[in-house]
């Protein structure tokens, strides 16, 4: 593999992880099209509103919150500076040296090596490590992987994510609306040809179109984990300190911390080794990481 700059990584993950959001807009554009010209206009731009509404609400509230809903969902607790001097020396340099605001600290039970960050923003960030993290990784190890969830914070990933999240949701509700209305507001459909063409067509992209839009968010969720390990890098200047936190993870046979599957996109490497694919192979991300 040719040398790759950090710099041409993150830059190149941003194009791609927008290039993905416009996407999904275009399927929530396609199936709002279709399902108006299967129903009266106006039916359907009142389902719109409701569930614009709806859905808007649901994550401004899941997102200005975003902090505190991660560290209780996962049982942590914040990090003592006394105890664990050594995790906040290091975060204390990250945050010189990146300019960011010092994150609040928190520490989560578990033997698995992992972290995660969140925060609407930099000035609202925290970050939390495993136990099994703080026992397992070395100095320089721990501090890749820290700075790794400060590229999260920089790059302003949860942000991202729940705007992303947003605009998956609303698929997904009005998917469910309109094939919900089927049953119980069929009488209102158009009935010339044009109306049963759309129809038919309405119901297959209600189906497939949530299918779509979820990959599509998968993706996303691993353009930005290869973006954070970049600025991990960026940070630190040694890649070969995170590629050996991720041979740890790679080689441990640690029992799952059990945590929701919501809060699995944050985690540095996926809580769930045999679930869905919110994180590139461990394997690809070595490999990236060896040519920078």
């Amino acid at each position: 593999m040719n040398k790759i700059d950090f710099r041409d990584q993150i830059a190149r993950n941003k194009r791609k992880s927008f290039f993905l959001m416009i996407i999904v807009s275009l399927v929530l554009v396609a199936l709002g099209y279709v399902i108006s010209m299967a129903f009266a206009p106006e039916y359907f731009f009142t389902i719109m509103i409701i569930a614009i509404i709806f859905t808007i609400s649901y994550t401004w509230i899941s997102y200005y919150n975003s902090d505190k809903i991660a560290v209780a969902s996962v049982g942590a607790k914040e990090a003592s500076k006394q105890t664990h001097s050594d995790y906040y020396r290091l975060v204390e340099g990250l945050t010189i040296a990146s300019g960011l605001p010092m994150p609040k600290l928190y520490l989560m039970e578990s033997n698995q090596i992992n972290a995660f960050a969140s925060g609407r923003d930099p000035k609202h960030a925290v970050i939390c490590v495993t136990t099994g993290a703080l026992q397992k990784l070395e100095r320089r190890e721990l501090e890749a992987v820290l700075a790794h969830e400060l590229g999260h914070v920089a790059n302003y990933d949860i942000r991202y994510i729940t705007l992303v999240s947003v605009m998956v949701g609303m698929v997904a509700i009005i998917s469910q609306i309109f094939l919900r209305s089927l049953w119980f507001g069929g009488g209102r459909n158009r009935d010339d040809k044009a109306g049963a063409i759309f129809m038919i067509i309405g119901i297959a992209l209600a189906i497939i179109a949530p299918i779509v839009v979820t990959l599509v968010q998968l993706s996303i969720s691993r353009k930005r984990e290869y973006s954070a390990d970049a600025t991990s890098v960026k940070f630190t200047r040694n890649p070969n300190a995170l590629i050996g936190a991720l041979e740890k993870i790679k080689s441990e046979h640690t029992p799952e911390k059990k945590v929701s599957k919501a809060v699995a996109p944050l985690f540095f490497s996926n809580p769930f080794r045999n679930a869905g694919s919110t994180h590139p192979p461990i394997e690809e991300r070595i490999k990236v990481l060896k040519a920078m």
